[in-house]
């Protein structure tokens, strides 16, 4: 069961509140270098980015982010501010959607008021960022290190700062760089708020490790019903974690988005030169379509069929002719070494199928109402 959550708006998407459940990434280009930053940030919204973060380290930084607003209008900025209140009024002022600011952090109570009253004027929310390597001394003093406990505490503290002040525009993560930290600080956050909850492994590792890692606890909290925003922290380039985040919640049908390959592991059935190169070519070929479709490339005839008719578009090999099957039923063969072109081009008029059907239904439904 979805955990309740209220529901928190940046720009015109929603979080919480039982909206989709969000993936979000952070720029790693200088933030103060537009062209490059404007670069990545289009990149990232290509592979699915709902919600785009950037540094802001200084006011170099915080004065680009008025020119990057300008030149990416539609996408969610989020200004990732730490210690300099000052700062987080610039990049308000630039048009950011959100910021990333632990209120404790910034300086006196009048310095956090400051912020909340431009925050509120402009409607923009705060995301408190809790990270277990680096918490409060007194904290660590209290409880020995970073405990799930010392992570709720510390974040229990920045909210009631900001509600002190009214402000419950208010989302939350509680990030550390092991999965059962991770998961046990959430938990226990989950069932003391009812606020949104960015979810994320900090520092998480390489494209390969990391990406393990973020499933695991990315997963076992998404199954449970609690996170309503995600982002995979990898060593690696900022669309790739954008990848791995669909494919974590398409895994557990939170969320659908471009095309899903069920591909065999293969074994000594295979009858196929390069099978692993074709099934990469294809991905790679396929990798800019939006619409949710669900394909099966299988290396035999043992359990290709039965996926074929779960997919609707599927291929099995034998002795290095394919067949492919269209929703389950057997369509064509194939040579070998026109497979991967012949599946694609398979796959593009399928999209063109349901595109003309699609407007075909909105043509015939604006005629029934006019």
């Amino acid at each position: 069961m979805m955990r309740k959550s209220k529901a928190v708006k940046v720009k015109d998407l929603v979080i919480g509140g039982g909206a989709p459940v969000r993936v979000q990434s952070m720029t790693k280009t200088d933030t103060a270098n537009v062209d490059e930053t404007v670069a990545q940030i289009e990149e990232m919204v290509r592979a699915g980015c709902e919600i785009v973060r950037l540094a802001v380290p200084d006011k170099d930084a915080a004065v680009a982010l008025k020119e990057i607003r300008k030149r990416v209008p539609s996408v969610p900025l989020v200004a990732d501010i730490h210690f300099h209140y000052k700062l987080a009024l610039l990049a308000l002022e630039a048009g950011i959607d959100k910021l990333r600011l632990n209120p404790g952090n910034i300086g006196s109570i009048e310095r956090v008021r400051e912020v909340v009253r431009a925050t509120q004027a402009q409607k923009v929310p705060i995301r408190i960022g809790v990270n277990g390597g680096s918490l409060e001394k007194d904290l660590l003093k209290k409880y020995g290190t970073a405990t799930p406990e010392a992570m709720v505490e510390s974040a229990m503290r920045h909210i009631r700062i900001l509600e002190d002040l009214d402000f419950t525009d208010i989302i939350i993560s509680l990030k550390a760089s092991d999965v059962h930290r991770t998961v046990a600080a959430y938990r226990l956050l989950a069932e003391k708020v009812d606020y949104p909850l960015h979810l994320g492994v900090t520092e998480a590792g390489t494209a390969f490790s990391g990406t393990i890692k973020s499933a695991i606890g990315l997963g076992i909290l998404l199954h449970e019903g609690i996170g309503d925003t995600i982002r995979v922290s990898l060593a690696a380039e900022p669309q790739e974690e954008v990848r791995v985040g669909w494919e974590i919640l398409k895994s557990l049908e939170l969320r659908k988005r471009g095309v899903t390959v069920v591909a065999c592991p293969t074994c000594g059935r295979l009858d196929v030169d390069d099978f692993v190169g074709i099934v990469t070519e294809i991905e790679r070929r396929l990798a800019h379509i939006e619409e949710p479709l669900h394909l099966s490339i299988m290396g035999c005839a043992v359990n290709g069929p039965g996926e074929a008719h779960d997919s609707q578009l599927g291929i099995t090999f034998g002795r290095n002719v394919g067949m492919i099957y269209k929703n389950g039923v057997p369509m064509r063969k194939v040579a070998g070494a026109d497979i991967v072109e012949a599946f694609v081009r398979e796959t593009e008029k399928l999209l063109e199928e349901g595109a003309a059907a699609k407007e075909k239904k909105e043509n015939t439904e604006l005629v029934s109402i006019t």
